[in-house]
C-alpha cells in the first residue's frame, strides 16, 4: 500500500524559508518519479517540481530560483526546500507519486501540508 506523508509547513514571513518534507512507503522509491503540487484557495492544484527516478528536478517558472526539490534515498523521503517565500506561495502543498496502470497514470497523494507566506 502507498503512502504518502508530509509535514513542514506553518507560517512564514515574506523573504522566509521553510522545508516540507514528504516520507514514502510501499513504492520502489529509487525508481518512481515524485512530484510536489500546490493549491490555492480558488485554484486549480498545480505542479510545483517534479524529480524522476534520478535527483534531477524539474520546476515550475512561479518557483524556479527560489524552490530545490531533494531526495533521500536511504531515509525514502523527498523534501522541498522553499526559499524567498512570496505570498503567492501560500497554499496547501501534495506530494505525489504515480505508476503505470494499463496506458494511464495512477497517482498517489499525501495529505497535504498548509504553507501560509504574510506580507
Amino acid at each position: 500500500q502507498v503512502q504518502l506523508v508530509e509535514s513542514g509547513g506553518g507560517l512564514v514571513q515574506a523573504g522566509g524559508s521553510l522545508r516540507l518534507s514528504c516520507a514514502a512507503s510501499g513504492i520502489d522509491f529509487g525508481r518512481n518519479a515524485m512530484d510536489w503540487y500546490r493549491q490555492a484557495p480558488g485554484k486549480q492544484r498545480e505542479l510545483v517540481a517534479t524529480m524522476s527516478s534520478g535527483i534531477s528536478a524539474n520546476y515550475s517558472d512561479a518557483v524556479n530560483g527560489r524552490f530545490t526539490a531533494s531526495k533521500d534515498i536511504a531515509q525514502n523521503t523527498v523534501y522541498l526546500q522553499m526559499n524567498n517565500l512570496e505570498p503567492e506561495d501560500t497554499a496547501v502543498y501534495y506530494c505525489a507519486t504515480w505508476i503505470w496502470a494499463g496506458r494511464s497514470r495512477r497517482y498517489y497523494w499525501g495529505q497535504g501540508t498548509q504553507v501560509t507566506v504574510s506580507s
